[in-house]
């Protein structure tokens, strides 16, 4: 006959009413109601089978939430940390990188109100690029990548690519293109079929 698993008993009163008011609540961590539901029907003498039918997960689950209630009580309720190297930049961090990314390069020569030009940094990026708000960010105060912001600008939309003059003419005439043109190796030759043979 198969040993009846069930979640040991609380250790106190507060323990009990802390794993049922979790049990029946509607705001929390969705990982600890859930397995507060499980040790609290296992307190109400529903069986493995039952518990995950009416929860709609595996039996293994019930058994392995059991298991690890009473090996670490209350605590044994989360989850444990995930595996892999926790974030390093905050959202605060991203709200910054995007604000740079979407104001005014330091080197943009800008139009001032009595129609003269002006600059607030010569030697700073006239136009955003990667390595220029990388620079940016690093005398803010982030320490941050250039392939860090990429990832950054590109979940969120934010265009930090220098956009084309409509001045500069960037394509060359037909002409031009056809005589620069030059074939990349000389056309097959031709032998005759009893060589082949």
């Amino acid at each position: 006959m198969a040993k009846i698993l069930r979640a040991r008993a609380a250790h106190d009163e507060k323990e009990e009413r802390w794993v049922r008011k979790m049990a029946a609540s509607r705001h929390g961590p969705a990982d600890w109601i859930f397995h507060a539901k499980i040790v609290a029907r296992s307190w109400d003498s529903a069986r493995v089978e039952t518990i995950a039918k009416e929860l709609d997960c595996s039996p293994q689950t019930v058994r392995r939430r059991l298991h690890r209630f009473d090996a670490e009580g209350i605590e044994g309720l989360g989850d444990r940390p995930k595996a892999g190297r926790p974030r390093r930049l905050t959202t605060e961090d991203d709200s910054r990188i995007l604000a740079l990314a979407r104001s005014t390069p330091p080197g943009k020569l800008e139009r001032l109100s009595d129609g003269s030009l002006d600059v607030r940094d010569e030697q700073g990026a006239a136009q955003w690029s990667l390595d220029a708000l990388a620079q940016a960010a690093k005398e803010a105060g982030i320490q941050v990548k250039r392939s860090q912001i990429r990832r950054i600008c590109r979940r969120e939309g934010v265009r930090w690519r220098r956009t084309h003059s409509w001045g500069a003419v960037m394509t060359k005439t037909l002409s031009q293109k056809d005589s620069s043109r030059q074939p990349l190796h000389g056309a097959p030759r031709r032998l005759d079929d009893h060589l082949y043979r």
